[in-house]
């Protein structure tokens, strides 16, 4: 299915392809999926989500690291979801971060918008391109790579 428009991916369909779940799951929804190729994963950052209670009383900002960890999980549920893995379950793996630059904080209210493009795939590897946008201004960069894996029975 490279390439080809899988169109968007809500909440339910992202649980289905992905085994991370709250508080640890980054991406609300998927929308502008082609295939493995490209997507655009959406966070809606809230003030109760359990990382400002430390990051930082008084001053929340979101966590660079759930900011890369956001990218990795858009990937990799778009590269299930064009496998046609849903269903069968999987582990996805993250094996590289490279290139990462943080532009701007992000804050409670904020929507986290991944843009990922996919830079090349080796069977189960894939490693992708990733903007992090807030209103349209970049906010966050990486290059990611992962693998996916049958989970264990």
């Amino acid at each position: 299915m490279t390439g080809d428009s899988l169109g968007t991916a809500d909440i339910q369909r992202i649980l289905t392809a992905l085994p991370h779940r709250y508080p640890f799951l980054m991406v609300d929804r998927i929308i502008d999926i082609r295939g493995d190729e490209s997507a655009i994963g959406i966070k809606n950052v809230t003030a109760n989500e359990p990382q400002f209670l430390g990051h930082f009383p008084g001053n929340p900002v979101f966590p660079g690291v759930l900011l890369i960890e956001g990218m990795a999980q858009t990937a990799g549920a778009i590269c299930i979801l064009a496998k046609s893995l849903v269903g069968r379950p999987q582990l996805v793996y993250f094996m590289t971060i490279d290139k990462a630059k943080f532009r701007k904080p992000v804050t409670p209210g904020d929507t986290i918008e991944y843009h990922m493009t996919k830079i090349s795939q080796r069977k189960t590897m894939w490693w992708f391109r990733g903007e992090a946008k807030v209103a349209g201004q970049l906010v966050a960069e990486a290059e990611v790579g992962a693998m996916t894996a049958d989970a264990p029975a």
